[in-house]
């Protein structure tokens, strides 16, 4: 999808960049949820891009694709509330057996099975979504 829009293999874009094509994919639509509840007043930390493998095809299928979702957790080692695009209604990620996660990451780290592991710094993508939020006027 992102080389229809964008002609990049993964672009991240700002809310206001996906209302404007009127199009997006996964990390968009997290990335449209997490901001949009951050400008409500939800702290950050409690909030984190989970990347998972989704499977697809219904029950029994082993095939899976790379997705994204958004976590809520009410406390660091909360069993995090699943936001997903692809799935309507918010459930505990222990009820969603089709989703496998790989890691996670806040504004701060990066998460690799819940242990902190990195400065979410390394992570390129969020760092020029950043600059791009600030650039539309949203301050982080």
């Amino acid at each position: 999808m992102d080389q229809n829009i964008w002609h990049e293999a993964d672009y991240w874009a700002t809310p206001l960049e996906s209302l404007g094509k009127g199009s997006g994919d996964c990390e968009d639509f997290v990335i449209g949820k997490y901001f949009s509840l951050i400008r409500l007043g939800m702290p950050g930390r409690q909030m984190r891009f989970i990347y998972v493998r989704a499977r697809v095809g219904g029950l029994g299928s082993t095939q899976s694709v790379a997705h994204m979702v958004l976590g809520f957790y009410a406390t660091p080692q909360a069993d995090p509330l699943v936001l997903d695009n692809l799935v309507p209604g918010i459930q505990k990620a222990s009820q969603r057996t089709d989703l496998t996660p790989v890691f996670s990451f806040d504004a701060e780290a990066v998460y690799v099975n819940g242990a902190r592991s990195a400065s979410s710094e390394r992570i390129n993508r969020w760092q020029n979504l950043l600059v791009r939020m600030r650039q539309e006027g949203f301050e982080i």
